[in-house]
């Protein structure tokens, strides 16, 4: 992998709202035997500290650190539910189906960080909502791993004052969840891979090079849709009695992407992490039977 470019910065974004949700939806539901059900609060909330370094683009050479507050939410609803793995309301489950409405986000660092950018407009963080169909195809005895296959369709809208529509994403994830994995007893491990697909509007949303931001090192360019790389990352996580810690690290490949020649693009590869350490300080009296799916 190419080694990154030293240039970063470190601050709390204007929009720190979608940097919130990137560091709430990096982490993966996790698996729960099913040997030992129990009752669980219908809601929970807590609050916390978290840090998240991430290229400014996909693609570019050039990073930034986000050092912002780790809201901790779960909320066990028999149609909405809310946790680390996001925001998502049922719409039909079966033992080997779901599907579910899901909300997801990605947090661009800041834009004017590049130099490649300079003068060009920001890059906004950008909120995803759309239909997501989970397939479960393998799940252990005693239900403490299970792979599953995910199939999420988005829309991908700005974070802004006027919210704007850009483009549509498609990334099947191949998704693995392990509960005590190697005997670490409580500890959560999520491993997942899949590649990614966007439209052509997506694309030159970040890609593109208009004939007025044109320069010498940065030639117009009109970025088709397609394969838009692959991204493969592992979640590690663990709910203590009053708080919960969770790390993630996200490897992105750009090789054979349709949007690879473009002037923007700087880096084939890198890597997103963050971590982020919450205290749970509220619950609710109420308590659901939650035998199935824990993501917490």
């Amino acid at each position: 992998m190419p080694a990154l470019h030293p240039a970063s910065s470190v601050f709390v974004p204007r929009a720190a709202f979608a940097a919130l949700l990137f560091l709430f939806h990096a982490m993966p539901g996790q698996v729960r035997a099913q040997s030992q059900p129990e009752a669980q609060p219908k809601w929970e909330v807590g609050l916390g500290l978290g840090v998240l370094s991430v290229p400014d683009y996909r693609g570019a050479d050039t990073r930034s650190t986000y050092l912002l507050p780790a809201p901790y939410f779960v909320y066990r609803g028999e149609i909405l539910q809310a946790d680390r793995s996001g925001l998502r309301a049922a719409l039909f489950e079966s033992d080997r189906v779901e599907l579910n409405l899901s909300l997801n986000a990605s947090v661009p660092g800041r834009s004017d960080n590049s130099p490649l950018r300079r003068g060009m407009e920001k890059l906004r963080p950008i909120v995803e909502a759309g239909p997501t169909a989970d397939l479960r195809l393998w799940s252990s005895e005693r239900q403490q791993a299970r792979l599953d296959l995910r199939l999420p369709v988005r829309a991908a809208f700005t974070v802004e004052s006027s919210p704007r529509h850009v483009g549509w994403l498609f990334s099947p994830i191949l998704l693995l969840q392990m509960t005590d994995p190697g005997g670490l007893r409580g500890w959560k491990l999520g491993l997942q891979t899949g590649p990614v697909y966007s439209s052509r509007e997506y694309n030159q949303y970040f890609y593109g090079v208009s004939a007025t931001d044109a320069r010498s090192d940065r030639p117009a360019y009109a970025a088709p849709g397609g394969y838009a790389g692959m991204q493969a990352m592992a979640t590690l996580s663990k709910r203590f009695s009053r708080y919960w810690v969770g790390a993630f690290l996200r490897y992105d490949h750009l090789g054979g992407a349709a949007f690879a020649d473009s002037p923007l693009v700087r880096q084939r590869s890198a890597v997103t992490g963050g971590l982020a350490v919450s205290w749970v300080f509220g619950q609710s009296a109420a308590r659901v039977q939650d035998d199935d799916y824990s993501l917490d």
